[in-house]
């Protein structure tokens, strides 16, 4: 059967729109207008989404969205949702089971038919620069680059925390505990500020193997001596020299994706920048050093703001973003 097809732009009045960012620490969700107002509070679940054999587990993501949008519903006195867009991290490479079960899910609980899928860092991207061609970087435990023009999507890194998340906040973690060992057998390269720090955060540096290599958290735990890094850089070179390395990463993985052209827009979003100075100082260096014709521009919103910013658009046939079977799909219109 073919589907209706009305004015675009054109909503129902009691229309609300579900956004959804999906990462390390949980779920968020809110409401909003199909206009772009914001309806109620987010809401925050108490857990991760797990990770199984197919990835993202679909049935998890479920029995803990179902209740916040319930919820979500009752606070704003009712309504209908008529389009959900959800950014989770890891969606590129572990969101098969989402892409599969969750748009037909959404629509049986729901009612929702318009589903928009993303990474988070197109989310990322969304609620910081809106639809223009840029590039974002967004930096918090993990690191990603991601850049459009508008017809393709661009990423850099992104690659977790083993593999890649260069300068993010489990490198610089990592990068500080290592000059901690350093320091601790007298090995060049180490730090004794460091050292201490890390000796009233973790207990004795011996142990600390034993501490973060059983754990699944451990990303996080690594990135949580981050700020303890950023707070030594000023009276510590080696702590210092980790933050410039890691500002450098972060302009590489900035200037891979800038669309090409006389200027390019980009925006830094994420908990990591809350280090501040001691890590934006280089940073903006390296930025201008690798992109000089780039405009440097405050991210506008966070993911959940970019996820409601999709599901508006969705809901209006009005996206612009590309799509791509990994970074952005859409289900429920005829391009997705």
């Amino acid at each position: 059967m073919a589907r209706a097809v009305r004015p675009s732009g054109e909503v129902a009045a009691d229309a609300l729109v579900l956004g959804v960012d999906s990462g390390g620490s949980g779920l968020r969700s809110a409401l909003g207008m199909p206009d772009g107002a914001h309806g109620p509070a987010p809401v925050r679940s108490a857990e991760p989404v797990r990770t199984g054999e197919r990835g993202i587990d679909a049935g998890h993501f479920m029995a803990q969205l179902l209740p916040m949008a319930r919820e979500l519903l009752a606070q704003a006195g009712g309504g209908r949702i008529a389009a959900v867009a959800i950014g989770a991290t890891g969606l590129a490479s572990l969101g098969d089971d989402l892409r599969a079960r969750l748009p037909s899910a959404l629509e049986q609980a729901l009612g929702v038919r318009r589903v928009a899928l993303a990474a988070d860092a197109v989310t990322a991207y969304a609620g910081a620069l809106g639809d223009r061609p840029g590039a974002v970087v967004a930096a918090g435990t993990g690191l990603i680059a991601i850049g459009t023009d508008l017809t393709a999507w661009h990423r850099a890194d992104g690659w977790g925390h083993l593999l890649g998340d260069c300068g993010g906040g489990a490198w610089i973690g990592r990068a500080g505990l290592e000059a901690v060992l350093r320091a601790h057998d007298g090995r060049d390269g180490g730090s004794k500020a460091l050292l201490v720090r890390a000796e009233d955060l973790f207990g004795p540096v011996a142990g600390l193997p034993g501490q973060l290599y059983p754990r699944s958290d451990r990303p996080a735990v690594l990135a949580s001596f981050a700020p303890h890094v950023a707070a030594c850089a000023a009276d510590d070179p080696v702590a210092e020299g980790i933050l410039r390395d890691a500002a450098r990463h972060i302009a590489q993985s900035a200037a891979a994706v800038c669309p090409p052209g006389d200027a390019c827009e980009v925006a830094l979003t994420g908990g990591l920048f809350q280090l501040g100075e001691p890590l934006t100082g280089p940073l903006r260096e390296e930025l201008t050093e690798r992109l000089p014709r780039a405009v440097q521009v405050r991210a506008a919103g966070d993911p959940l703001d970019g996820a409601l910013r999709i599901a508006a658009d969705i809901g209006a046939d009005r996206l612009r973003f590309p799509r791509d079977p990994r970074m952005l799909t859409v289900h429920g219109d005829d391009d997705s």
